[in-house]
């Protein structure tokens, strides 16, 4: 009997002998098969494509389920950091930004391999959380809601600057997902 829903699951080049690992998820329901009914214009939806050109269909392997949703993204991110993307010389088609080779040679701490990658996969579901949130109220959001709202407030030696939250509406500033109105909210973009 399941209990959990999350599963995490392989898509796998049947054009290679063995069958290649090319994108590691997390899911429920038909999540493992969406990707195929809706091939995206990524470098998965590429890949999923060729395969579709050489007259064959993507594998499905479900590495593990009966998950919960934060056993699912833990599991998720150790396979990610452990196989690789292929922009940084893995296996996977996944889109996390690798750690930029520019980082300084002369850094002063140690970080492990895969640690960066899990980093941007967390900031990836916090920022979709805080636009679900923004969507959700058109006239906008203060930074106070986001860090109320979603957990995301500190209470770091007794201070309450919500650091992480205005970081967050920063970088959707940024990629230009949110912009601040005259009355100092954050506001959606309209897709």
């Amino acid at each position: 009997m399941i209990n959990n829903p999350f599963y995490v699951y392989a898509l796998k080049d049947p054009r290679e002998k063995p069958a290649k690992i090319f994108y590691i998820g997390k899911g429920t329901g038909n999540r493992a098969w969406e990707h195929q009914a809706k091939i995206d214009d990524s470098e998965k939806g590429a890949m999923i494509q060729a395969i579709h050109n050489a007259g064959m269909n993507v594998l499905h392997t479900i590495i593990t389920d009966n998950l919960t949703e934060e056993q699912s993204l833990k599991i998720e991110a150790e396979l990610i950091a452990g196989f690789g993307i292929r922009s940084h010389g893995g296996l996977l088609t996944n889109r996390i930004r690798p750690n930029p080779d520019n980082i300084s040679k002369r850094i002063k701490i140690n970080i492990p391999i895969g640690c960066y990658e899990k980093a941007q996969m967390g900031l990836s579901i916090v920022k979709s959380a805080v636009m679900e949130l923004a969507k959700a109220n058109p006239e906008g959001i203060k930074n106070s809601d986001a860090a109320k709202y979603l957990g995301l407030q500190s209470d770091y030696g007794g201070g309450s600057k919500d650091y992480l939250s205005y970081s967050i509406l920063g970088v959707l500033m940024k990629e230009g997902r949110i912009v601040r109105n005259e009355k100092k909210k954050h506001v959606a973009k309209t897709e």
